[in-house]
């Protein structure tokens, strides 16, 4: 490790370490109504350290009644001259006053997460708290631009009618997000729910709530009224009594397919508006004619970036027979470089999974895959010399069968189920053979081929001769079973808005 890299590591452990000692004590609290309060019932549980399986902190564990106080205070919230009547300009200085929060608090951020979460500290800065700070800033340029529109109206008679729009906000949010990409996921939803007005119950994931509750505080710093963002601590209890509140007007989650359906059973007692960003198995494409090197690269990340715990994982290889053995061979040979350890270190590029439960499902995936025939090429296992964290080896199954669970359900983790084709319109067949249809990659350097496939692969987005690239300005979601709804741009201001028409009798 050179010198700079050692510097580098020897910050992160001194301020996990600290970060830790500030956590021990009083458990931290939910936030409710700009104040850190205890769970109504006083129970309280453990947050865990996925690199070393040991504990961080005691976290409130909140339940039905703690939602409800949360609800009230968002609710009040909604009518507090402070939010409500807020102006459009102000409303975009306080989201970049935020951002500047977050970016001022960047190194600690990116500790906290990596602590709580296992992602390894350096990716964690970039994707986690840089692409938060880029979210709010980029939703803090929408209030002065989102607005109505006056529209040429016929109506009877003749008389002479102004009719415009206006757009008012949605409610009160209760925000789900998921544990893989904790701050993220929580600006992707809370940056446009502040931007349009609205007020929210975040909801983080019971494996990663630490970030989220900081998140909260800076709000407080920066300017957002309390009662506007509130964060409730918990387990499943906690995220249906929040779906099934009735003075919640709006459910946006993400998470697994399963649990998005529950939320549109318990969405139904006050028809609840419900966004939902859900699972996905994504395919990869590769035609014979396309760049190994770039697609071998590209396809290594996309499965073991984060350890395969992201929803647009490209985790169905689908190589034509030309290249097949070739290009899993380049792709193994990405999977053996791959550094894996504490991800405090920054020469890390592999961190953890996040829990002992997910590092079981995932072995549990590549036993299912070897026993329906698949063959092991590389990983599997948990690496040796790494204590008791939850760490497993990139891995990667060949030879599988477009009926193998490995290939059509969501395993979450870094397995690559490879297969083999050489009919194009099978293949296109195979790609769409899924309950899932959230993203999709293809490899060629032929034009017209790309611009076929990808009007032919139902997901939400395609990824042409790269992988995983998003940005808030353009929409992200799924087709099918992959979830309803866009996060990002205009199509997410709109998710937490209503639209109402006014009609003025001129005559």
């Amino acid at each position: 490790m050179s010198a700079v890299a050692q510097a580098t590591a020897g910050d992160a452990y001194s301020i996990a370490s600290r970060l830790e000692a500030g956590l021990k004590g009083a458990p931290r609290g939910l936030l409710i109504d700009g104040k850190s309060v205890q769970a109504v019932s006083g129970k309280t549980f453990a947050t865990l350290n996925p690199a070393t399986g040991k504990e961080i902190c005691q976290v409130a564990e909140g339940g039905a009644a703690d939602v409800d106080l949360a609800v009230q205070a968002a609710r009040r919230a909604l009518t507090n001259p402070a939010w409500c009547n807020m102006s459009a300009v102000d409303r975009s200085l306080v989201l970049n006053r935020l951002a500047d929060l977050i970016e001022r608090d960047a190194q600690e951020l990116a500790v906290l997460e990596c602590i709580d979460n296992g992602k390894p500290a350096t990716l964690t800065k970039v994707v986690e708290i840089e692409g938060s700070i880029k979210t709010f800033r980029y939703f803090a340029g929408w209030p002065t631009k989102f607005g109505g529109e006056t529209l040429p109206v016929s109506p009877r008679s003749g008389a002479k009618i102004l009719n415009y729009t206006v757009r008012e906000p949605v409610g009160v949010c209760g925000l789900i997000v998921p544990w893989n990409y904790p701050m993220s996921m929580a600006a992707w939803k809370v940056a446009p729910a502040l931007a349009a007005g609205c007020t929210v119950v975040l909801k983080p994931a019971e494996q990663t709530p630490l970030t989220a509750l900081r998140l909260a505080e800076l709000a407080l710093e920066a300017g957002i009224p309390a009662g506007v963002f509130n964060v409730i601590t918990g387990f499943g209890e906690a995220g249906a009594a929040l779906v099934d509140h009735p003075g919640v007007d709006k459910v946006a989650f993400t998470g697994s397919t399963e649990v998005g359906k529950a939320i549109v059973r318990g969405s139904t007692g006050n028809l609840k508006k419900v966004s939902l960003e859900l699972g996905g198995k994504s395919p990869q494409i590769v035609l014979p004619d396309a760049d190994l090197d770039a697609a071998a690269a590209s396809i290594a990340a996309g499965i073991f970036f984060n350890q395969g715990q992201t929803c647009t994982a490209g985790s169905r290889l689908y190589a034509h027979a030309s290249i097949h053995d070739d290009l899993l061979g380049r792709i193994a040979d990405h999977a053996a470089k791959l550094t894996i350890g504490n991800g405090l270190d920054p020469s890390v590029n592999f961190g953890p999974l996040v829990s002992e439960e997910q590092w079981d499902r995932v072995s549990s995936y590549v036993e299912i895959g070897q026993r329906e025939g698949a063959e092991l090429v590389c990983g599997g296992a948990r690496p040796n010399g790494l204590g008791d964290g939850f760490f497993f080896q990139p891995t990667i199954l060949a030879n599988a069968g477009r009926d193998m669970r490995i290939v059509r359900e969501e395993i979450f983790g870094p397995v690559l189920s490879a297969l083999s084709w050489s009919d194009p319109e099978d293949l296109v067949a195979q790609a769409n053979d899924s309950d899932f249809g959230l993203s999709a990659g293809i490899w060629t350097n032929d034009l017209k081929q790309a611009h076929r496939l990808a009007g032919a692969v139902k997901a939400g987005t395609v990824w042409v001769n790269c992988f995983n690239l998003v940005d808030n300005a353009t929409p992200f979601g799924g087709f099918k079973q992959s979830g309803w709804g866009r996060e990002h741009g205009r199509q997410a201001m709109e998710l937490y808005s209503e639209v109402k028409s006014i009609w003025v009798n001129l005559s």
